[in-house]
C-alpha cells in the first residue's frame, strides 16, 4: 500500500511528513518530565518506537501526525494532526509542542488546521481530543478550537476527559 502523507499550512506553520532530522527534538521531548502528559518520559530507544508510530500510523491508518515547523524559520516545533490507535476511543485531533514552544499558539493553530483536514480531506464528521486532566494548557487549546468536555476518561493510566470538536460545519460559521 502507498500512502502519499500531505503537507498543510496555517498562517505560521507547515505541517509535514516527519523526516529522520526531526527525531532528536522528539527524543528530547519524551526525556522531558512534560512528556508525563503524553505517555513518558521515556529512554531514547522508547521514544524512537513512539517517534516511529508517527508515519506508521499513516501507512496503516491513512491518516496520522504530522511534524509541525515554523514555515519562517523551518524549527521543528512538536507535531499534530490525526490520531487512532488500537483501543482509542474515537478519532483524535492531537497536537503536542517542544516546551521552548509554548504560549505562542503554536497548537491551537496547527490543532485546528489538522481538524479542518479531518473533516475536509478524510470526510470525517466528528472527532475527539483526549486530554490528561493535569494538562490544562492542552486543555486550553481544545476549548479554543470550539471543543466541548464531555466526559471522563482515563489516558496512560492517569484521569483524563474527552474533549468533543466542533463539527465542520460549525467551525465554518466560525
Amino acid at each position: 500500500m502507498s500512502i502519499e502523507i500531505p503537507v498543510l499550512h496555517s498562517e505560521r506553520l507547515t505541517l509535514r511528513p516527519f523526516h529522520p532530522d526531526d527525531f532528536d527534538d522528539v527524543a528530547r521531548f519524551y526525556a522531558d518530565e512534560v512528556s508525563a502528559l503524553y505517555g513518558g518520559p521515556c529512554d531514547r530507544a522508547t521514544a524512537w518506537r513512539k517517534f516511529a508510530t508517527y508515519p506508521g500510523h499513516w501507512m496503516l491508518k491513512g491518516f496520522g501526525p504530522l511534524a509541525i515547523e515554523e514555515t519562517e524559520t523551518g524549527l521543528f516545533v512538536g507535531w499534530s494532526g490525526m490520531w487512532g490507535p488500537e483501543g482509542w476511543p474515537e478519532p483524535e485531533i492531537t497536537w503536542a509542542l517542544l516546551p521552548e514552544f509554548h504560549g505562542r499558539g503554536y497548537a491551537t493553530e496547527a490543532g485546528r488546521r489538522s481538524l479542518r483536514s479531518a473533516y475536509e480531506d478524510l470526510g470525517w464528521t466528528t472527532a475527539i481530543s483526549v486530554i490528561d486532566d493535569r494538562n490544562t494548557a492542552s486543555a486550553s487549546v481544545a476549548t479554543r478550537i470550539g471543543a466541548t468536555r464531555e466526559r471522563p476518561y482515563e489516558i496512560f493510566g492517569n484521569p483524563g476527559h474527552i474533549y468533543r470538536h466542533a463539527t465542520l460545519e460549525v467551525l465554518n460559521r466560525n
